[in-house]
């Protein structure tokens, strides 16, 4: 199935053998990056509602869990382009792996000491690792095959990433978000032996998946060292032109913004899904409703092994989150198809005008309705990151992977705009809080719009 999707994202049918040749097994490892990086990226989101609970953080704080991870990528991306520099995508590919491996690792002592900052080290080791591979894999897509069909190539690639995040929600909601948090002065009740074997099973919670996700990063590092990947982009990088260089393009430096708020966006909104439904005691609302109880009914069952009235009020609303993350998935898949026919930055307009609606329906609706709405935007967040990505860097020859560097720096932004609007939910509520994203989608639909005309005046 892959290899279909990937012979149809290719345009030029004259280098379709060719192309299948010799870039298909490359294509197939490299979107196992993407799944894995979209899994994690997830499960990083069900941390936030959990660790809220047994630090007992605001909103705000809360969301300190996203700073951590998107940090690494403000941080880290340029020093992970010069490391691959050196020491070629390869084995630049396994040295992300084996750090995601040691990042999820140090989960093991962080849920033994229950410190929050130990939390935030685990979580920024582990995006450090998974910054090494979006620098790696980003560009080296986005260059197998012609470069008149990257944009659906890179949404083709990316909807592997949301299928990682699309199945990350059940994964959290099994073995995350079941389990009843006590609050500190239920904790403060308890006896002595009652309190240790209270905290065992808390860090027990933590310390087994992330065991098993630390094994499975460690064995796909093994698996790559025999994986041939061709060498794509010249042997001395270097000479290719600065980072200053790379900046002198407008559309990179407006596509860096892009990229910034994009994230920011969509991690605001992932993010804080759960505790936006516990505002509007969504529980009780799905547990009402036949279809919705349904839904949470078989997703706890067959993954849990419980019924509903067994399982926390946030493990039941987490359920419909990978309605956010599974429309994603859709929505790239789609996607993929729409830039080959469609300008991808006409695309890109349509599609943030199709979240801004649905934003302003959620702020302004209440209930089952608002609740959908807010989920629907997945769909719309499916096509801009590769959308944005490829438009960025289009026109830029040499300075191509300089320019990649720079635009997974810009990652940055989901460090920022999450706590942002964990701070307005705090002062102002949830409702009015979602004019920040709206204003993050608003420039992507100028940005779409100006790469539109970039790529047309240079046709």
């Amino acid at each position: 199935m892959l290899r279909d999707l990937y012979i149809c994202s290719i345009k030029d049918t004259n280098t379709m053998n060719s192309t299948r040749n010799k870039y298909l097994i490359p294509f197939i490892a490299l979107t196992s990056l993407f799944f894995m990086w979209g899994f994690m990226t997830v499960i990083v989101d069900a941390f936030v509602p959990r660790l809220k609970e047994i630090f007992e953080l605001t909103q705000w704080k809360a969301n300190l869990v996203q700073a951590a991870w998107f940090a690494a990528y403000g941080l880290l991306s340029i020093p992970a382009g010069y490391l691959i520099s050196k020491v070629d995508y390869k084995k630049g590919i396994i040295i992300g792996l084996a750090i995601c491996g040691l990042g999820c690792l140090l989960f093991i002592p962080a849920a033994s000491t229950r410190l929050y900052i130990f939390f935030l080290l685990a979580l920024f080791t582990l995006a450090g690792g998974i910054t090494i591979l979006q620098v790696a894999a980003n560009p080296y897509i986005s260059v197998l095959g012609p470069e008149s069909s990257a944009s659906s190539r890179l949404n083709l690639a990316q909807a592997f990433n949301s299928f990682g995040t699309t199945i990350a929600p059940i994964f959290a909601v099994s073995f995350l978000l079941s389990d009843t948090i006590k609050s500190s002065e239920e904790i403060g009740q308890l006896g002595k032996t009652a309190k240790e074997t209270y905290f065992a099973s808390e860090a027990a919670a933590v310390q087994g998946p992330f065991m098993y996700i630390a094994l499975f990063f460690l064995i796909m590092a093994a698996l790559f060292a025999f994986v041939k990947l061709p060498k794509i982009l010249g042997k001395d990088e270097n000479s290719s032109g600065t980072y200053l260089d790379a900046l002198n393009h407008k559309n990179l430096v407006l596509g860096m913004v892009g990229i910034f708020v994009y994230v920011g966006a969509e991690a605001a909104i992932g993010t804080n899904l759960v505790d936006y439904f516990m505002s509007m005691n969504m529980r009780e609302r799905i547990t009402q409703n036949s279809f919705m109880n349904g839904i949470a009914s078989f997703v706890s069952e067959v993954f849990n092994g419980k019924s509903l009235t067994e399982i926390d009020a946030k493990g039941v609303v987490g359920t419909f989150v990978i309605f956010y993350w599974g429309g994603a998935m859709i929505g790239r898949l789609v996607g993929s198809y729409l830039t080959r026919i469609i300008a991808p930055g006409k695309v890109l307009v349509i599609f943030t005008i199709g979240a801004i609606f649905l934003l302003i329906l959620t702020m302004t609706t209440g209930g089952l309705f608002s609740m959908w709405t807010v989920l629907g935007i997945g769909l719309f967040n499916s096509i801009m990151f590769p959308t944005i990505f490829t438009l960025a860097i289009d026109g830029l020859g040499d300075l191509k992977p300089k320019g990649s560097g720079l635009l997974c720096t810009a990652i940055v932004g989901g460090a920022f705009i999450p706590p942002l609007l964990g701070l307005a939910a705090d002062t102002i509520g949830f409702k009015m809080a979602f004019i920040i994203p709206i204003i993050c989608y608003a420039y992507i639909m100028y940005y779409g719009w100006s790469g539109h005309k970039h790529v047309a005046s240079t046709q």
